[in-house]
């Protein structure tokens, strides 16, 4: 891995792939550094942003001296999210993996998914390590507009829609959990780490 800082306040961890990004991330968030307010995964990078008297040296350093380990699987909370299956691709998706549509929605609800990392939208997160027939790539033409809640497929990852808006995703059902909330704190139900299974509803 690859350690730089980040302006003054923070330092950027440069990886491989997703899987490394997912075990510096379980690491830091098991046993915090000192110095470092916030952690943020992404696909191939982690940001640590640090507190007021974080030194980013130090920090740095403390990072080039970690060997996380492959995360292992029932180590993160998880939660449960109710989906209705029926989305509005799910006959591409099926035609697209060579299953049957009965045999997408077992798939997507037969194994936990993991956040690796939040973006594109407050609250939307980054879901890993569903079954891996249900790889599908992204629509020809984005949508301009995904009603919040859709639960949708693109390459190796699943999502949630948090609110309406533009996408390119595969819709394969909708939810009516509430995934972004700023009333609740946190405000995003997802969050890096966190393991989740969908649910027929």
């Amino acid at each position: 891995m690859q350690v730089l800082t980040c302006g003054d306040s923070g330092v950027l961890v440069e990886v491989a792939d997703l899987d490394e990004v997912l075990a510096l991330n379980a690491a830091l968030t098991a046993d915090p550094l000192p110095g470092v307010s916030d952690v943020v995964p992404a696909a191939r990078t982690v940001l640590l942003r640090l507190a007021e008297d974080g030194d980013p040296a130090a920090v740095a350093a403390a990072v080039r001296r970690l060997r996380p380990r492959t995360v292992r699987a029932g180590t993160a909370e998880e939660v449960g999210i109710d989906v209705q299956y029926g989305g509005a691709d799910l006959a591409d998706i099926a035609a697209h993996t060579g299953l049957s549509q009965r045999e997408v929605v077992a798939a997507h609800t037969g194994t936990a998914w993991t956040v690796a990392f939040c973006g594109f939208a407050p609250g939307f997160g980054y879901l890993v390590g569903g079954d891996p027939r249900l790889d599908v790539p992204r629509r020809a033409e984005a949508r301009t507009r995904v009603p919040a809640g859709a639960v949708a497929l693109a390459g190796r990852f699943t999502g949630v829609y948090p609110r309406s808006s533009p996408g390119g995703w595969q819709l394969l059902g909708h939810t009516d959990a509430v995934i972004w909330d700023l009333e609740r704190d946190p405000p995003g139900l997802l969050r890096p780490g966190l393991r989740l299974r969908f649910r027929e509803a």
